[in-house]
């Protein structure tokens, strides 16, 4: 074959590697599999520096080199090491395909370790053996001491990836890298089993003028043809990050689709809760009215016409009834501030939020029996109205829950002002519950919910910590600035 048919197939057998080398630079930041990354390092550094030295091959067929200033033996020193050094990384690359865990990835990296150690003992014992032909012989070494096992590996490698697109379910391009492995094993078996004919056997009798012999064409076609389809399927492979991707995004969608839809489920039985709630507590106030208020006014109604009509008759009596009357305005205006507090604290309005927590605590302790210890630290600046209810409303439920489930007498209230949170940790030491399981329960527990709906609403964020046995607590952070405007879209209810 004519040199320049040569230099032809030497310049596709580089262009092939180097392309693939590129190619796999500009794709490998996309890849999601950190193994096949780490791998397709080794094998973009292989296509890059063994397409150079293809090309080095080509130029010295053409009479010109870069490397000009070198004389023809320093030339065959810089190639045959270029040539090493691309199928060490070769090696690499199908070794690190083959241990997918990441401790043994990194000692996978002794195979080719271990292979430049017998190249480098192996080129010292045959320097003294072939003083006269030393760098061609060095170059038959090379090929089959380092290229023919680091071709064998990248296709066991690639073998191991078809298996793992398999089970990806892409099963498409595990077909990709079947075909390259069946291109590296030509590659690596037959291209370059057949080397350069040197003293070094076997490559005295089984080398590339034997080929050109039995088939009628270089062995360099061979390697070239090798290459380019080694360089077609590794880089259609590497469009499975990109459908991966897509495959991901999809499986992202739907699983919103029923995320939106379930959050519409539990927004429709929130309100249906909310408008329950709210019959609930009007019910709540119309019946303490007629039975505290409305009785009581009804006493004193009586009571006044009483007085009058006994007045003129027995003034002592009178007043006795008066007293009484006066007894029972009193009870009534303590009934109707009760009622009033429930509704909402004045103290929130009149002494800000601090003074209504030790209000609150009082009359858990004189109700309930329940300690609680009131904690504040930071400097004490009047919130706005809507942030000192949530966070009060919040304290609220929480104790509630603590007299309710807890098992316990103590509870604490820690109240921050930071410069630009305010936050609010209300603990005890119960039995506490499984916080992930209570998460993950089909019934909604509303009172969480409310809790992280009042906090989410302001633009804050409230964390619970329990364990069965360790007690809970209900952490709050919401902003202190100004008040973000949250659709109710945005709240964790309803998305």
């Amino acid at each position: 074959m004519s040199s320049t048919a040569l230099i032809w197939i030497f310049f596709v057998y580089g262009l092939a590697f180097f392309c693939m080398g590129l190619a796999i630079l500009l794709e490998i930041g996309h890849i999601s599999d950190q193994r096949l990354r780490y791998a397709l390092r080794f094998l973009a550094a292989f296509g890059l520096v063994h397409g150079t030295h293809e090309w080095m091959e080509m130029f010295q067929l053409m009479g010109i080199s870069p490397l000009q200033s070198l004389d023809p033996q320093s030339l065959d020193i810089v190639r045959v090491f270029v040539l090493a050094l691309s199928f060490l990384a070769l090696a690499a690359f199908g070794a690190a395909l083959l241990f997918p865990a990441p401790v043994a990835r990194r000692a996978s990296l002794w195979i080719p370790l271990a292979g430049l150690v017998a190249w480098s003992a192996g080129l010292l014992a045959l320097s003294g053996r072939y003083p006269q032909e030393f760098w061609h012989v060095a170059d038959v070494w090379t090929r089959y001491i380092l290229a023919i096992p680091a071709a064998l590996l990248a296709c066991a490698g690639l073998l191991a990836q078809r298996r793992v697109f398999a089970q990806a379910g892409m099963a498409e391009f595990g077909q990709d890298s079947l075909w390259a492995a069946v291109a590296f094993a030509w590659y690596g078996a037959v291209g370059q089993a057949f080397a350069a004919a040197t003293p070094l056997p076997p490559s005295n009798v089984i080398n590339s003028e034997l080929f050109l012999s039995l088939f009628g064409f270089p062995v360099q076609l061979l390697r070239a043809t090798a290459a380019v389809v080694v360089a077609i399927f590794v880089v259609r492979f590497l469009r499975s990050s990109e459908v991966e991707m897509q495959r991901h995004l999809a499986e992202l969608q739907v699983a919103q689709l029923q995320e939106a839809q379930s959050r519409e489920a539990m927004r429709g039985e929130l309100l249906k809760r909310v408008v329950a709630a709210q019959e609930a507590e009007r019910q709540r106030i119309a019946r303490e009215l007629h039975d505290d208020t409305g009785q009581s006014l009804t006493a004193i109604g009586l009571g006044v016409r009483g007085a009058i009509s006994t007045l003129a008759r027995n003034p002592q009596r009178a007043g006795g009834q008066l007293k009484q009357i006066e007894n029972l305005v009193t009870h009534s205006l303590h009934e109707l501030q009760r009622l009033i507090a429930n509704l909402r604290p004045s103290h929130l309005d009149d002494l800000g939020l601090p003074a209504t927590l030790r209000w609150y605590a009082g009359e858990l302790r004189a109700r309930d029996g329940l300690q609680v210890a009131i904690e504040f630290s930071g400097e004490d600046e009047a919130l706005p109205g809507e942030v000192a209810t949530a966070l009060f409303r919040i304290t609220q439920e929480a104790l509630n829950n603590v007299v309710k489930h807890s098992r316990s007498d103590r509870a604490s209230v820690r109240l921050e002002y930071l410069p630009d949170y305010v936050n609010l940790v209300v603990c005890d030491r119960g039995v506490g519950f499984d916080a992930v399981l209570v998460r993950q329960a089909e019934r909604p527990q509303w009172g969480l919910l409310g809790m992280q709906e009042r906090a989410v609403l302001l633009g804050g964020q409230l964390a619970i910590d329990s364990a069965p046995g360790k007690g809970t607590c209900v952490t709050v952070v919401i902003p202190r600035g100004p008040i973000r405007e949250v659709g109710y879209a945005d709240t964790p209810v309803a998305g």
